[in-house]
């Protein structure tokens, strides 16, 4: 269960504070159920992610997370630029208490990340695209009971989709997933409930099609 109490959020601008992204978002969601979170552009679906998953946080008001979550998959931050793609896995296993396997985990990232000589070369080298590929394999070679996932299906060439949505399927089948994504077949392929972010605010659905029927509703048009 992770349990969001009264999250506001706002980023420090070159003139001060910014406008509010979230305003007290107060949510529960429970253990074992996949979430899509849906809502406009800018509407602060990949900044409560990050706060989530504990890479942000909160300007005001508290997570509390009462199982493991992972980082947002196929997001790019998080790694060390200096570090070579084999370093960081090493660090990042190590940081997890994995040093017994570590041999066996590297290899399992390095083969699904599928970045070729670029593994062995520093972070900073690296395009948007090639350290999102190196952090889901990251994510996969740890067991989370909620994985999040900010459009990460949707990384890289055909191929590399393909594998993702095909590892990312097992994960559903496993744990529960909080994602964010433009495609609402990918959404009602692995999320049951919703919460739809709008004017800063949470709504939770317990049906993930009344979230996705509600930000419809809002985003039409009213005729002149």
């Amino acid at each position: 269960m992770i349990v969001i109490e009264d999250v506001h959020k706002r980023y420090q601008t070159d003139y001060g504070p910014g406008p509010w992204v979230l305003k007290g978002v107060n949510l529960t969601i429970p253990p074992k159920v996949s979430v899509g979170l849906v809502g406009a552009n800018g509407a602060g679906k990949s900044t409560l992610l990050k706060i989530i998953g504990g890479i942000d946080h909160a300007t005001k008001g508290r997570v509390t997370r009462h199982c493991r979550v992972s980082w947002p998959m196929g997001f790019g931050g998080g790694l060390q630029g200096s570090l070579t793609g084999r370093q960081n896995a090493k660090f990042v296993c190590r940081v997890h208490g994995h040093e017994s396997h570590m041999a066996e985990r590297v290899a399992s990232i390095e083969a699904f990340a599928d970045i070729g000589v670029a593994f062995d070369e520093p972070i900073k080298t690296y395009s948007s695209g090639m350290k999102s590929r190196l952090q889901f394999g990251l994510s996969l070679a740890f067991d989370f009971d909620v994985y999040i996932s900010d459009e990460v299906t949707s990384t890289g060439d055909a191929s590399f989709k393909a594998k993702a949505a095909k590892a990312f399927k097992s994960i559903a089948d496993r744990a529960s997933v909080i994602m964010v994504s433009h495609s609402p077949g990918t959404l009602k392929q692995f999320c049951q409930a919703g919460i739809w972010l709008h004017e800063g605010q949470a709504i939770w659905f317990d049906r993930l099609e009344d979230a996705l029927a509600q930000y419809a509703q809002s985003n039409q048009q009213v005729p002149a």
